[in-house]
């Protein structure tokens, strides 16, 4: 799962088939790297308190920490 690129911007977790380059499919930002620890799966951001502190709306996979 370290391959795996994240958005610096809103820390989604991106689809293995994105490189450097490319945008967040998410928030389209074209800040992504490879440097993150932690990752958390969020189902129902509206009853989640970990999505209400990372400020997340959407569902989906999410690194804690990204530098």
């Amino acid at each position: 799962m370290a391959d795996r690129l994240v958005c610096r911007e809103c820390h989604r977790v991106q689809d293995s088939d994105i490189s450097e380059e490319d945008a967040c499919q998410a928030c389209g930002s074209t800040s992504l790297t490879e440097d993150w620890a932690g990752y958390v799966v969020i189902a129902h951001p509206e009853k989640s308190e970990i999505a209400s502190e990372m400020e997340v709306t959407e569902p989906g996979r999410y690194a804690l920490k990204v530098r």
